[in-house]
């Protein structure tokens, strides 16, 4: 029987929510929809742009608790508050899954507060990274 591993931070929303970070079933891994606050000092960046490189950073460590990364990334759901900031997230989208090119979706909607500039969900299943990929070009 495989065992449920549950990834929690010292986010005061983990807590206030009852939820975790990341929860690895098996193989597959989820990791929760995640901003970019600074774990240690819990400071949010003003720039969207660094906000969304912390995003990757805190969802890198979510990843690696449970012995996975980012190439090991297979879906992705990108949430970007004002559509205009789109190029700069994606930017930054776009170099830090050029090892993966998971499935992924981009939206606007309103976020959890103005601060928020972008958030990241994803899929990951571990070990995907050293998995032979075919691609299909239709």
């Amino acid at each position: 029987m495989s065992t449920i591993r549950k990834v929690a931070t010292a986010s005061i929303y983990e807590a206030m929510g009852s939820y975790s970070r990341a929860v690895a079933v098996g193989d597959w891994i989820f990791v929760s929809n995640t901003a970019g606050r600074d774990p240690q000092t819990q400071e949010m960046p003003e720039d969207v742009r660094d906000q969304t490189i912390q995003v990757f950073a805190n969802i890198s460590r979510a990843l690696q608790a449970v012995d996975a990364d980012l190439a090991d990334i297979v879906a992705a759901r990108i949430f970007v508050q004002d559509p205009k900031d789109v190029p700069i997230v994606m930017g930054v989208v776009g170099e830090s899954f050029r090892a993966s090119r998971p499935a992924a979706t981009v939206t606007c909607p309103p976020l959890g507060s103005t601060i928020y500039k972008v958030e990241l969900e994803v899929t990951a299943f571990r070990g995907a990274s050293r998995m032979p990929v075919e691609s299909v070009v239709i």
